[in-house]
This record gives structure tokens, sequence and C-alpha cells, in this order.
């Protein structure tokens, strides 16, 4: 055996590729939008902080986070919005949604901050839940305002606030109070109702009913009514971007491997790699080709070729007799 073919046989065969699992295709597509927002607000992904502007894509494990005198609206794609007061901050921990599927779910985790949000057809299909430093509350479909004060936790005195309110059709929903353990402590049923969780006997959280001043409810409805709003436009926003992207999907978009690198289509028929790109031919009756040109496998039809005019050649005169 030659030394050739040796350095040939021990050569490792090259890794296979291997398409991106089905969890990886679905982080890597968006979950949301951006519906509305005033002053500065950003995203933190991938360890990276970047602004938010106006319809950006929101995807999971998003970090969203408010500055002073800022407003931030995100829909997402069940129509489930929140919008975040100045200072605020929430974490996107999970989000699946399908229409008419039956394992949707949503865990989204308020850190800091006053949060309106109004539930949609995750938590009235599926399971949806809200985690705060002191408790997790399980959403029924409704809307709600979360306070969480800087700092707060489960054992400090800073009380976190939360409270129930109308739907935009008036209806009232449930919302479900849990401890960071699981233990149940209470649920809130009527409009304008709300909890305080506090620390209690034994070190153990207590939740107890919310006394809602005037002031503050006037200040609530006022939240109420900004996320009620940020939800009809993030309606709009998530049904035209979901649109676009299916009109235009990306060409390198890794949840559909299939479709490799510069694959491309041209007269909506894909052309492999080193394929000669062919102009567009018209195919209207009535229209000639360019000089040149013939559509493929029309030469070839004995009735197409009846129908060329046969081409003589001109006749020469006959060179005349010297004298």
């Amino acid at each position: 055996m030659s030394d050739a073919t040796r350095l040939a046989q021990t050569q490792p065969a090259p890794a296979p590729t291997t398409a991106p699992s089905p969890d990886q295709a679905a982080a890597d597509e968006p979950i949301g939008n951006v519906a509305t927002l005033t002053g500065r607000a950003t995203v933190t992904r991938n360890n990276a902080s970047t602004p938010l502007k106006l319809q950006d894509d929101i995807f999971l494990d998003d970090v969203l986070e408010t500055s002073a005198n800022s407003t931030l609206g995100v829909t997402f794609n069940d129509a489930t919005t929140f919008n975040l007061t100045a200072n605020a901050k929430i974490m996107v921990d999970n989000f699946v949604y399908e229409d008419g599927g039956k394992q949707n779910a949503a865990q989204f985790d308020i850190a800091k901050g006053t949060v309106a949000f109004v539930a949609a057809a995750v938590a009235k299909t599926g399971d949806m839940k809200i985690s705060t430093p002191t408790a997790t509350l399980g959403i029924r479909g409704t809307t709600g305002l979360v306070e969480v004060p800087e700092g707060a936790s489960a054992a400090s005195a800073n009380n976190v606030a939360i409270k129930l309110y109308p739907d935009p059709d008036g209806r009232v929903g449930r919302i479900e109070v849990n401890g960071r353990d699981g233990a149940r402590l209470g649920f809130l049923t009527q409009g304008a109702s709300g909890f305080t969780i506090r620390p209690g006997a034994g070190g153990r959280l207590a939740a107890l009913p919310l006394v809602i001043s005037p002031q503050q409810a006037l200040r609530d409805q006022g939240f109420v009514r900004q996320v009620h709003a940020a939800q009809s436009v993030g309606r709009q926003i998530v049904t035209r971007r979901r649109n676009q992207r299916l009109q235009n999907p990306p060409r390198n978009n890794p949840a559909n491997p299939a479709r490799g690198p510069g694959l491309q289509r041209q007269n909506g028929l894909p052309q492999g790699p080193g394929s000669r790109q062919q102009p567009a031919l018209p195919d209207r009756p009535g229209q000639q080709l360019p000089q040149g040109l013939q559509r493929p496998g029309l030469e070839n039809r004995p009735a197409l070729q009846k129908l060329r005019p046969a081409v003589s050649a001109p006749r020469r005169k006959p060179p005349k007799e010297r004298r």
C-alpha cells in the first residue's frame, strides 16, 4: 500500500452536520413585539444590552427594562400584553403558544417596578404564571397590576402588591397567589381588590387584603388604560410582523435547515449551487422573445417547427462574360 493511500485512510472522517433541535429552532422565533414605547427601554439578550424600538421582536429569555420617565408596552403572540412603567424590569422565562393547542404555557418574572398586564389566550387555554420576589401568581384570564419595590425579597419589609382589575370587556378573572414554595396564600376574584405579601409568623409569607385608596385607584386606572391600549396596537403589530416573516422567510433560517446557504428562488424555482441563472422569459401570448433566446423544449416540437418560415439564401447573379 502506498504512503498516499495510508494517509488517506488515516484521515478522520468529517463530523456530520446536524440540524438544530426543535427547541433551538423555536427559541430563534420571535414570540412578541414592542407595541408602545416612550422614553428609553432596553433588552438584554445573550449578555448584551440593546435599546428597543417600536415593533422590535421579542424572544424567549429576553430581559426587558425601562429607564426613568419611560414606559414600554410589549404584546406577545397570543395577545398577552405587559406595560412597564419607569424603572421596571421583567424576564421572559417561558412562552409556548399554538393557536388551538393544549400545551400553551407562559412564565414571566417581574423583578422590580410597577407592571400592568392583560392576559389573553395562554391564560385561558393553558397555564400562565407571573413570579415576583415573594410570590408566584396563577393568572386565569384577567387584567392585573403588580408593584415590586426596589430590593423586595422574602425576608425584606418591602411589600409586593398584587391587584386585580376588570378586562376591557368588563369581565373579571382570577389571580391565584402562591408562595415561592408553592403554598397557597389566597386568590383574587373581585375587581379593584388586592393583596400585599408580607412576612408572617414563623418566617412564612402571608397575603393580607390591600386597601386601595381613591388616589391609588385613579392612578391604577391610568396604568390599566395604557395596557389595554397597548394590547389593541400590539395585536396589529404582531399580526403584521408574522405575515412579513411568512412572506419573506430568511434565506438562512435555522428553523428550516433544508434551505441551505445561498439557496435562492428564481422565477419561482429553486436554484442549486453553481447553477446559472436564466433570464425571465415572457409567457403571455403575442410576446416575442429577445433575439437568440428560446423557451426550453419548444424547438423539439414538430408543430412549432412547421410554423417557422423557411429562409432561403439570396440568388447570386451569374458573372458577366468577358469579350
